[in-house]
């Protein structure tokens, strides 16, 4: 769950301005493909959707009890579950299964991308930690 998420009243926090209308993985591409109703694509990594997880054991219970991930460069993803009309739960190889992905936290990570995986590798650099397992 984001900083933002967190922040917002619960009955909000699922809410969504943005539906998926088509969601697949690609398994030679490690690689989430969503398209969005407002025509927004984006294609999110299995790392990357692994590292930013919405679980409590990847967020924390509070902005700063957040975890970093290493060593999760070859993660790929197992099924994908869908949870009520409002979000998708990933089942990961190295068996995390608990982070429920809504539709508004996926379309947020697609915006995001960038942003956050700079973060994420800069974060990594700075404490001496591996992509690689």
């Amino acid at each position: 769950m984001s900083d933002a998420e967190r922040d917002e009243p619960a009955e909000d926090r699922f809410s969504t301005r943005h539906w998926p209308s088509e969601i697949s993985y690609k398994k030679a591409e490690k690689a989430l493909h969503v398209t969005f109703d407002d025509g927004a694509h984006f294609v999110l990594p299995a790392e990357y959707l692994r590292v930013e997880s919405p679980s409590a054991e990847v967020q924390g219970h509070s902005p700063s009890q957040k975890q970093l991930v290493p060593g999760r460069r070859h993660v790929g993803i197992m099924s994908l579950e869908p949870v009520g009309n409002y979000a998708v739960r990933i089942s990961f190889d190295d068996l995390h299964d608990t982070g429920i992905f809504s539709w508004k936290y996926l379309y947020q990570l697609g915006l995001e991308h960038e942003e956050r995986w700079a973060k994420y590798l800069s974060d990594l650099e700075e404490r001496g930690l591996s992509r690689e397992p």
